[in-house]
Formats: C-alpha cells, structure tokens, sequence
C-alpha cells in the first residue's frame, strides 16, 4: 500500500515537484521576482485601503463591480486581482498568490502565467454581468443585487493557475480536485465568488482545449530537411 501511494506520489506531483524544487535550489527567490511583486503590491493595496485616506482611490483603481461601465471594468480588472477582499483575511489572499503565482511562474514563466491568471479573473468578471442579466430564476444566474458586490482578489486567478499547471505538468487527479472542489463550493454556498471561481476554470479550460488541439495538430509534422525549398540554413553570429 505504501510502495503505491509513492508511486501515484512520484507520477502526480514528480514532475512538478522537481521542476520547483530545482528552481529554488538554484536561483531561491529570484527564480519568482513577479511572484514577490504581486505579494508586495497585495500587502501595500490592503494597507492602504483600511486608512480613512486610502480607502477610496484604492476602490477608484482597483474595485470591480457589475453595474460599472464595462470599458471601466476593464481598466481595472488588471489591478482588481491585487487587491484584496475586506471580507476575508488577508493572510489568505498573500498566501495564495505567493504559493500558487510562485509555482505557476517557476513552471510557466512569468508572462504566460500573468496572461492565464488574467484570462481566469477577466472570466470571472464578465460571468457577474451575464448572471445577473440572466436573473436568480436562471441555474447559471444571479441576483441583481450581486451588480453592487465589489469584484477584487487573487482567488479566481488562484483558480485557474492551479488548474492549468496541473494540466502541464501531468497532475491530473490533483487538477480534477480542484474542480470538483470549486463545484462543491458552488452547491453548499452558491454566491457571486463561488460562481466566479466556476466560470474562471472553464475558461481555463477552454484555452487548455485549444492549446491540445494545436499540439495534436502539430504532431507528426517533421521539420523542412535540407535541399527543400522551405528549408533555410541556421544562423551563425
């Protein structure tokens, strides 16, 4: 039993568990720069929102809720995931982003990991409008009074980098969790960031569709050889 739970170990989580591991061995914490910015940038924008001054610009530059214009949803969707929910601890939001933004930026790299987070919480975003458009009668639906809920925090990027870098790296079981943990959320507390949470992962995993549709497609195609005409010597400096 022992020797098989260390080897579904070693299948899950190996690869990923290497690649990070060898990453901090090597570089430690400058192999996730933008993760520590993101922490930084997270602890300064909830610092600043609980002062009587601060409260407003940081809502002005970074809070997004469905009843704002979407063209000014969309200015502050980039900053929103910075910005943390005053409802819930703080401590949690820093934890998620430096555990999952600094996983996904080792495996990823950093700016494939800024789009995907960016594409799961811009998912989140536009799913409030269509929910409340479709009314709380509607399964896929919410109450109009979800229009005034402030939109902010990393939990729907946090959603779908795990998502996706379980996908990468073979972690599928670990992947399927997640989903089937954000689903269950969904059935024993059905709010806005619940729901939310579902729509960035389908997001997700329509990107992750696509990009298996272009490698397959890529598959058993051989590179041009020497003497066709595609074919072009390499360069040298």
């Amino acid at each position: 039993m022992t020797r098989a739970l260390r080897e579904f170990a070693r299948r899950e989580w190996g690869p990923l568990f290497f690649t990070v591991r060898t990453a901090l061995l090597t570089k430690k914490w400058r192999a996730v720069p933008m993760t520590l910015a993101a922490v930084c940038l997270t602890a300064l924008f909830q610092l600043v929102q609980n002062q009587d001054w601060g409260y407003q610009p940081v809502q002005n530059i970074g809070s997004v809720r469905a009843e704002d214009p979407f063209w000014l949803a969309l200015l502050r969707t980039p900053l929103s995931l910075f910005v943390p929910a005053l409802d819930l601890p703080v401590w949690g939001a820093l934890a998620q982003v430096l555990l999952v933004f600094g996983i996904a930026e080792i495996c990823l790299g950093r700016w494939r990991t800024l789009a995907v987070a960016y594409l799961a919480t811009l998912c989140g975003t536009l799913y409030a409008r269509v929910g409340i458009a479709l009314g709380p009668d509607n399964p896929f639906g919410l109450p109009a009074t979800d229009a005034q809920v402030h939109d902010t925090g990393p939990s729907a990027a946090v959603v779908g980098l795990a998502v996706y870098v379980c996908w990468r790296y073979g972690a599928r079981w670990t992947g399927t969790l997640v989903v089937v943990a954000m689903v269950v959320e969904v059935i024993i507390k059905p709010n806005l960031a619940g729901k939310e949470h579902l729509a960035a992962i389908a997001g997700v995993l329509v990107l992750m569709a696509v990009q298996a549709w272009r490698e397959r497609g890529q598959e058993g195609v051989e590179p041009p050889r020497p003497g066709t005409r595609s074919w072009k010597p390499p360069i040298k400096s």
